[in-house]
């Protein structure tokens, strides 16, 4: 895919640039294979808010994505491939052998009319999928799974993927991109090749209202509120909040480590590199 631009008629186009979707498939997705999907405006089931800045946005149904790949042997067709309003990578439709079909998260290459399988000590080729231990080390890989079994949760965003460095008695090692390096065990099953969109890092929204579109509501500078409302406010004149930047709450917005010890910790080799 390629990037468009557009005339500078209004405003907004000026600095409008988004991706070129003229290869996607134009029409509905597969009914059978959707659900219906209802916004929760950032509420909980209370009505109260607890997500801030959410709301509105495009009506939209749910794509059910096959994240299991449990057609085992089965070898299945692109059918078509589909934009997906609720993810940033691109899904395509399969039709396997014995007629069923299903979406799949689209890996970059991959063609309509090109065949895909899953099971053990398949063909590295774009699309297949299986366990970690049948696949040489340096291959990039998506839709990863963490637990034998449960279904593909690493590297499924626009452009995203992993690689495999290595292997360590019955885990495999692999390197995230954010710089993670981490063991998952050899039997977890993933998808060859990187995932499709990777421009969507480059498009340019051009208006506030695209943001609507998607759910995204304003949200309100902490320095342009009043000191009950956030602890950057008031002060005489405009002021740049006078101390280290905090959330509504006072937790510190400066670097503080939120993240809590988790069982799977264990698994880790070395963290994400640090921001610059």
């Amino acid at each position: 895919m390629s990037l468009k631009s557009y005339k500078p008629y209004t405003k907004s186009t000026r600095t409008t640039i988004l991706v070129d979707r003229k290869n996607i498939w134009k029409g509905s997705p597969v009914k059978s294979l959707t659900r219906g999907k209802i916004s929760s405006g950032g509420r909980n089931n209370l009505g109260r808010i607890t997500s801030r800045s959410k709301g509105a946005g495009h009506k939209k149904r749910y794509r059910i994505i096959d994240f299991f790949r449990n057609k085992i042997d089965v070898t299945g067709k692109v059918e078509r491939i589909e934009y997906d309003p609720n993810r940033t990578s691109y899904i395509a439709l399969i039709k396997y052998e014995d007629n069923s079909k299903n979406y799949i998260i689209c890996p970059e290459n991959l063609k309509i009319g090109d065949t895909i399988v899953s099971g053990k000590a398949k063909e590295i080729k774009v699309g297949n999928n299986m366990p970690l231990r049948d696949i040489p080390p340096g291959t990039s890989l998506h839709n990863v799974e963490l637990a034998e079994g449960s279904g593909g949760k690493l590297a499924r965003s626009a452009g995203s993927s992993v690689i495999l460095s290595g292997f360590d008695d019955e885990y495999a090692i692999i390197k995230l991109a954010s710089g993670e390096t981490r063991k998952v065990r050899s039997a977890c099953k993933a998808t060859i090749g990187t995932v499709s969109n990777p421009d969507q890092k480059n498009i340019q929204i051009g208006k506030a209202g695209r943001n609507r579109w998607k759910g995204k509501r304003p949200m309100v500078r902490g320095v342009a509120k009043n000191p009950v409302d956030h602890p950057h406010g008031g002060g005489e004149g405009k002021t740049s909040g006078g101390r280290n930047p905090v959330s509504p709450w006072g937790q510190s917005a400066k670097g503080l480590k939120t993240r809590k010890p988790k069982r799977s910790d264990q698994f880790i080799i070395s963290r994400r590199k640090k921001r610059k």
